[in-house]
């Protein structure tokens, strides 16, 4: 398998490290009530130590923050297994996944197969079909698909959602003579609902004072495929702009117009290329590209896509699955100031028993990696680490893998 390049990210990222300091509380609700918890001196300490450090910087970083010593992996009692596993779905995750396969595959002397990507939608596909062993979504699996899985893929035990990848979903543009844009719900909403046409409609020059706006046709990008990244930012207009955005949600986009692109990196691409865009994309992919990314106001003033900020955000989410399952509910609707509202978690999605053969015991192995050393990579790789309390939950999971 070929070195997977690492990629550098700007270094206000790893002050998301500092967010293993913040609690996701237990609910068995699907309702969430946002309740944020500052990070604000953790993330500035953890920025200013990680911009003159590398790898064993950010893994210190994520060290203190957990408030004792980072979870390793043969500390948490996972050891090596060898074979090949099957994965696909994600996009968001792709570099990530490639990376940890890698470090895996090294580590362990194994050789697990290249990550399949193809979008969230695909990767629970191929999960109920087994035609992998396990699946990256941005979304946790919803009634039917859990059903489903539990019938026909796990040999009647459940399916369960593990949150191994927190990150932002970045409104990215490219709008010549506009380096700063702020935008609303509202407007968003009108945007790729094809309501609001031209970057000088009079929507955007009210939340814009002193800019610039031509007159140009915007041009809005979508993913193509089924995507957990269009299921996360549809369920944020539900939420934020229930009046103005009244198209179905789900991994598939419904609202008429705009440009599909294939997967994070093809959105990315579209956005680059063509002034006048606006496409939301998982935020390394937008690192990657050099694009400007859009500050949101959800109303209580506009909010600069920051780690901090997107911390405080994974901070208020709620776990409303159960047992095994740590499925995640996120408060879109937050005006909380300060609180950078479009974010998403990626879920490993896998049987938690009934596993044939030597795949129960490398899944174990794997997602034990991926849960434990796997974190410290992340800040390299424009994601970020679990917070320590969701993390010790997951650990708890993977080790019960069979």
């Amino acid at each position: 398998m070929e070195e997977c390049v690492k990629i550098t990210r700007m270094s206000g990222l790893v002050a998301l490290l500092a967010v293993g300091a913040l609690t996701l509380s237990a609910c068995g609700s699907d309702n969430n009530t946002a309740s944020t918890t500052s990070a604000a001196a953790a993330a500035t300490s953890a920025a200013g130590s990680a911009a003159s450090s590398a790898k064993s910087g950010a893994s210190a970083a994520a060290s203190s923050a957990a408030g004792g010593a980072a979870a390793t992996f043969e500390g948490s009692g996972f050891s090596c297994a060898t074979g090949s596993l099957r994965s696909s779905g994600s996009t968001a995750q792709g570099k990530v996944m490639e990376q940890w396969i890698s470090d895996f595959n090294s580590k362990c002397e194994a050789n697990l197969n290249a990550y399949g990507g193809g979008g969230s939608g695909k990767g629970i596909a191929d999960f109920i079909a087994n035609q992998v062993d396990f699946a990256g979504s941005d979304s946790a699996l919803n009634a039917d698909q859990a059903s489903q899985a539990k019938s026909t893929r796990c040999a009647g035990n459940d399916a369960i959602n593990l949150p191994m990848v927190t990150g932002p979903i970045a409104l990215a543009y490219n709008l010549s003579g506009a380096d700063k844009l702020i935008l609303t719900p509202e407007v968003l909403a009108g945007i790729f609902g094809g309501t609001i046409a031209n970057w000088n409609d009079p929507k955007i020059a009210a939340i814009n004072p002193g800019v610039t706006l031509p007159s140009l046709a915007i041009q809005a990008v979508h993913r193509a495929e089924d995507s957990g990244t269009t299921d996360n930012f549809t369920k944020y207009l539900t939420a934020a702009a229930p009046s103005v955005w009244t198209f179905p949600g789900g991994k598939s986009w419904t609202a008429p117009g705009g440009v599909a692109a294939q997967g994070s990196d093809g959105v990315s691409k579209q956005i680059k290329s063509t002034d006048g865009s606006i496409g939301y994309v998982e935020w390394g992919f937008a690192q990657d590209d050099n694009l400007t990314v859009a500050q949101i106001d959800n109303g209580g003033g506009a909010v600069e896509l920051t780690a901090e900020s997107a911390g405080q955000a994974v901070a208020a989410a709620k776990v409303t699955g159960t047992g095994k399952d740590l499925a995640l509910k996120l408060d879109y609707a937050t005006k909380t100031p300060g609180v950078y509202p479009v974010v998403l978690v990626t879920y490993e999605i896998v049987c938690s028993a009934g596993n044939t053969g030597d795949i129960g015991p490398l899944l174990k192995s794997f997602l034990g990696y991926t849960s434990t050393d796997g974190q410290a990579s992340l800040d390299e790789l424009g994601a970020a680490p679990l917070p320590a309390e969701i993390q010790t939950q997951v650990i708890a999971s993977v080790q019960t893998i069979s």
